[in-house]
């Protein structure tokens, strides 16, 4: 895929704007807290940072970093009003006159941003952006970003997957499991992927996958069977409790879990202390000495802080992007008016792939 950049900066494009709007269209919170908190509203755009490229936005991704967030359950949420949203597509309409990039007006992309993502306008920095396929749709490219970036650092960063090995998908069908499973056996690896329901196991065997557990209440004598002898050296999990438990414990000598997020900690409209707490207090802890001598390890990490990262950010995204994946499955898209509906779409744990929202031209 074509990288969005230079590290020498380039001479500006002869057009480096087209007609900007005055106002956009942005779904903000005022604080963190509760999800019904979230407004839909239009605000006045301020003057284009220089470093900056300004975004006809197209398509939104969801990701379940959105609800914690809307909820004050993300330690990243930012103080105050915010608009969530950490992924994005669309058009070029402007280049900052000191952006350091080979951008230019009109070019389609899709992107990441800090939050700020729920809207029809952003301004980012041109370093997290990269054209869009030519073939791909901009829901598509909305959905690529975040969930590609976890699934690719857990795998390889962390994770340490290589050709042969047995690699453990938890939510196979979501949007981080679909890309987990894709890009570990295109690494070789062996994936084998744990859903919650029949027609999601129907759904992840559509997509070329047969290594399927639906998930039960004996969780571990399933995973042990669908081993059937071979080791299991990487878990991908962002569900949390007795499952991740029961897969650490399955985990062969040298075998890393890899934890990305806690779906069991999911909230309603607003975070339920009582339940959430109990659940803290029950949640896994592992024990360093036992990790020695059993030779497990595990590993967890919070996407957020890659943004401050750009050397290592170009290097996961360009890794992504050189495994020539299948646009990503978009599984349920919703307009932008419609964010509430999608991300109780999302938040029910029923969805298959990718959510989006999708702008109108």
């Amino acid at each position: 895929m074509e990288k969005a950049h230079h590290k020498i900066p380039v001479s500006p494009p002869a057009s480096t704007s087209a007609k900007s709007p005055a106002v956009r269209k942005v779904w903000r919170t005022d604080k963190a807290g509760a999800i019904s908190n979230l407004t839909l509203r239009e605000e006045p755009l301020d003057a284009l940072h220089g470093e900056h490229i300004r975004v006809t936005v197209r398509a939104v991704g969801l990701n379940f970093a959105d609800i914690f967030a809307l909820t004050g359950l993300y330690s990243a949420t930012p103080k105050g009003s915010f608009i969530p949203g950490l992924e994005f597509a669309g058009v070029v309409m402007q280049v900052g006159a000191t952006a350091n990039t080979d951008l230019r007006v009109g070019d389609r992309i899709y992107g990441c941003t800090r939050f700020g993502g729920y809207a029809t306008v952003v301004d980012v920095p041109p370093q997290h952006c990269r054209r869009l396929p030519d073939h791909w749709r901009f829901a598509e490219g909305a959905a690529f970003p975040a969930q590609s970036l976890t699934a690719y650092y857990a795998l390889t960063h962390l994770g340490a997957v290589k050709s042969g090995r047995q690699v453990l998908v938890q939510s196979a069908a979501g949007g981080v499991g679909l890309q987990a499973m894709r890009m570990a056996r295109q690494m070789g690896a062996n994936p084998i992927g744990t859903v919650s329901s029949e027609s999601k196991r129907q759904f992840l065997a559509q997509q070329g996958f047969d290594e399927i557990i639906v998930r039960g209440q004996d969780f571990a004598d399933q995973l042990q069977q669908r081993l059937d002898g071979r080791p299991l050296h990487c878990v991908l999990d962002g569900i949390g409790g007795e499952i991740q438990k029961q897969s650490f414990a399955a985990l062969s000598p040298t075998g890393r879990l890899v934890v990305f997020g806690v779906a069991e900690f999911t909230p309603g409209d607003r975070p339920n202390w009582l339940k959430a707490a109990w659940r803290y207090l029950r949640r896994p802890r592992y024990d360093v000495m036992d990790m020695i001598s059993s030779n497990r390890a595990v590993l967890a990490f919070n996407l957020i802080w890659l943004w401050q990262e750009q050397a290592l950010f170009d290097e996961l995204l360009e890794g992504c992007a050189a495994l020539g994946l299948p646009a990503p499955h978009i599984g349920h898209a919703f307009s932008f008016t419609q964010a509430h509906a999608a991300i109780e779409q999302l938040r029910c744990g029923r969805s298959v792939g990718k959510i989006v929202l999708n702008i109108d031209e």
